[in-house]
């Protein structure tokens, strides 16, 4: 692609005039959980009603997961990736997850591998509901026979690093088998509470750090002073209620940040990256210029990635063009659909 001022462009037999309006990368979304079936409304409306709920959580999204066809999951797969296409994503991760044994987990990478390559094999989401009374022998699954048929379709491995998951020794147990490998380490941390996930992440060269609700200043110091990018995940806060993570922390120690939708059925059923903006410049500090930035070059570094997340030559020629004159507008105007038109590697999608 190229971008430079009108009077400089090269000719061109595809031209479209923007009107004035803004044009800005497309959205990168570096944490979606898209391979799944069922709805947990029940839960959300109780949780939002201050009712106590007493179903599974995670473990019923695996139950109808494990229940589906191939064809369903497929189905609901690309009708949430079109739905992210139409507010702009144009690359997304997603991982596997509710499957828990080796062959649905395996069968969630295969489903995903045919959208994207940005493809996460999370078997240490939880505990598989067989392994209950066993941990460690599901780490030993997770590690052994499901990693070995998961890792071919799958370019990162992550771990739900957190009390009531996984503790510390398990994740390193998990990503260190994911690297050998041949898998590049990402992991949920610190979402819950305090805990060892994000020092993990700094230690192992983890793409991403995700979540990074509570942070000591070593936590901070560590992101700030590593090639892992503190991934905040607000629609997660606000469908939960839960603390905000302190993107101003994190900014002005100089740490990476990016943000992403956490799309899934539980704790963040939002697909809408400008959703996301808007929140993290309404209630984690960031200021719109930072949001937008996080929501398109900050999630392509979570990703490893150069040629995705920003308008410069040799990069993918993914564009949104927003009904607005600015992209302030997608905090200044939250919920409205300002997304006029999408581009993905060149070619007109929206």
């Amino acid at each position: 692609m190229w971008t430079g001022e009108a009077s400089k462009a090269p000719a061109t037999d595809n031209r479209v005039d923007a009107g004035g309006r803004a044009v800005l990368p497309g959205f990168v979304d570096s944490h979606s959980h898209l391979v799944f079936a069922g709805d947990r409304t029940e839960e959300f409306n109780a949780r939002m009603s201050g009712r106590p709920y007493s179903a599974g959580g995670i473990r019923t999204t695996v139950a109808a997961t494990r229940a589906a066809s191939e064809a369903e999951l497929e189905a609901t797969l690309t009708r949430y990736l079109a739905e992210a296409l139409r507010q702009g994503t144009t690359t997304f991760e997603t991982k596997s997850g509710y499957g828990l044994t080796v062959e649905d987990e395996a069968r969630a990478l295969r489903l995903a591998a045919r959208h994207t390559d940005e493809v996460t094999y999370l078997g240490a989401h939880v505990v598989a509901p067989e392994y209950a009374d066993d941990p460690a022998g599901y780490v030993a699954l997770v590690t052994g026979e499901m990693l070995n048929a998961c890792a071919p379709h799958a370019r990162w491995i992550d771990v739900f690093c957190e009390q009531g998951a996984f503790d510390g020794d398990q994740a390193r147990a998990v990503l260190t088998a994911g690297k050998a490998k041949g898998l590049h380490p990402r992991i949920h941390a610190n979402q819950l509470s305090y805990g060892p996930g994000v020092q993990l992440a700094v230690e192992l060269d983890a793409a991403s750090a995700d979540h990074c609700t509570h942070l000591t200043d070593a936590d901070v110091d560590a992101l700030a002073n590593s090639a892992t990018v503190a991934t905040l995940l607000p629609g997660a806060e606000f469908s939960t209620r839960a603390a905000w993570p302190d993107a101003r922390r994190l900014l002005d120690a100089g740490a990476t940040v990016a943000l992403s939708t956490d799309c899934n059925p539980g704790s963040s059923f939002t697909s809408s990256m400008p959703f996301c903006i808007a929140l993290a410049v309404r209630d984690m500090g960031m200021t719109p210029d930072e949001a937008v930035r996080a929501a398109t070059a900050g999630g392509a570094a979570a990703l490893r990635r150069t040629d995705v997340g920003r308008l410069v030559p040799g990069a993918y020629a993914d564009l949104v063009l927003l009904d607005a004159p600015s992209p302030v507008h997608l905090a200044y105007r939250p919920g409205v659909p300002l997304v006029a038109g999408v581009w993905r590697r060149g070619v007109r999608e929206v």
